[in-house]
C-alpha cells in the first residue's frame, strides 16, 4: 500500500476513533452493564431470562461473566439485544496512531544513523550533532515513504 494511502487510512481511522476517546475515561459498572440496565428497567433475573428464552441461572452466569470480564462478544451482543441495547465495541488507541508510526520510524532511523556514526567515530570522523539530527530526520521521512510493514520487522 502506498505511503499516502497508509497516511490517509490512518487519519480516517483516527477521526473515527476520536468519538470514542471520552468513553475510555469511564469505567464499566463493577456489577456489569447487563445487570445494571436490567435492574434499572425493574426486571428480575427470572423475568429477563424468560423474555430471552433462557433459564435464570444461565442469565445469572452471563451477568457474572460480564462483570468478571469473561464474557464473549457474541454472548454480550445477544444479551444486549435482549435488553433492547446495542453493543458498541471499539479499540481506542492510548496515543494517536500517527504518533506511534512516526515514533517507530524515528527509532529505526536513530538506530541506523547511530550505528554509522559510531563506526565513523571509531575512525575519528564522527559527524556533528546537527548533521546527525538532519540524517535522522531524512531517514525517518524515507521510512515513512516506504512500506510501513517494514517498520515492524
Amino acid at each position: 500500500m502506498s505511503p499516502d494511502l497508509n497516511q490517509l487510512r490512518l487519519e480516517q481511522l483516527q477521526a473515527t476513533l476520536s468519538s470514542y476517546a471520552d468513553l475510555v475515561k469511564r469505567q464499566a459498572p463493577s456489577r456489569g452493564w447487563l445487570k445494571l440496565i436490567r435492574e434499572a428497567l425493574g426486571r428480575t433475573e427470572r423475568q429477563q431470562a424468560q423474555r430471552m428464552g433462557i433459564t435464570g441461572p444461565t442469565l445469572h452466569k452471563a451477568e457474572q461473566s460480564e462483570a468478571d470480564d469473561r464474557i464473549t462478544l457474541g454472548q454480550l451482543r445477544k444479551l444486549a439485544d435482549g435488553l433492547d441495547c446495542e453493543l458498541v465495541y471499539a479499540l481506542v488507541p492510548r496515543r494517536p496512531l500517527t504518533e506511534v508510526v512516526q515514533e517507530r520510524a524515528r527509532a529505526i532511523a536513530v538506530e541506523e544513523v547511530g550505528g554509522v556514526a559510531h563506526t565513523m567515530g571509531l575512525e575519528d570522523q564522527r559527524p556533528s550533532a546537527e548533521r546527525l539530527r538532519k540524517q535522522v530526520e531524512r531517514r525517518t521521512d524515507e521510512l515513512l515513504r516506504g512500506r510501513w510493514s517494514d517498520l515492524w520487522r
